[in-house]
């Protein structure tokens, strides 16, 4: 499946779910697992657990299988990896304690834009 494609699923499969907050940050150039990073919050543990589980169903019903998922038992950072984009969906507060926009907030520089999902 092309990245693209890929990732416009896992994007639809967000929305659908009411998840808060999503940002795709682009991190080629920055490490070699995934060219994409997708951020997302929940409003509780289930919604997160929930969210997530839909991001998986709608990526193997287009023919994708995560590589793996972590963290569905606890409900408050889930990561599902795709290969080329990792989905992290987190709560709120764990989401501003690890601050990953900021970790992984490209450098600046001319035509490199990390959008708002």
């Amino acid at each position: 499946m092309a990245e693209e494609s890929l990732q416009k699923t896992v994007l639809d499969a967000l929305e659908d779910m009411k998840a808060r907050d999503v940002v795709v940050i682009d991190v080629r150039g920055l490490t070699s697992i995934a060219d994409s990073m997708v951020i997302a919050s929940g409003t509780s543990d289930r919604h997160v657990r929930s969210v997530a589980e839909s991001v998986v169903e709608k990526c193997k019903e287009s023919g994708q299988r995560p590589l793996g998922v972590e963290g569905l038992k606890d409900g408050e950072w889930v990561l599902v990896d795709l290969q080329d984009i990792v989905v992290h969906v987190m709560l709120p507060r764990v989401r501003d304690f690890y601050n990953l926009e900021k970790l992984w907030a490209p450098p600046a520089r001319p035509g490199r834009v990390t959008a708002k999902a």
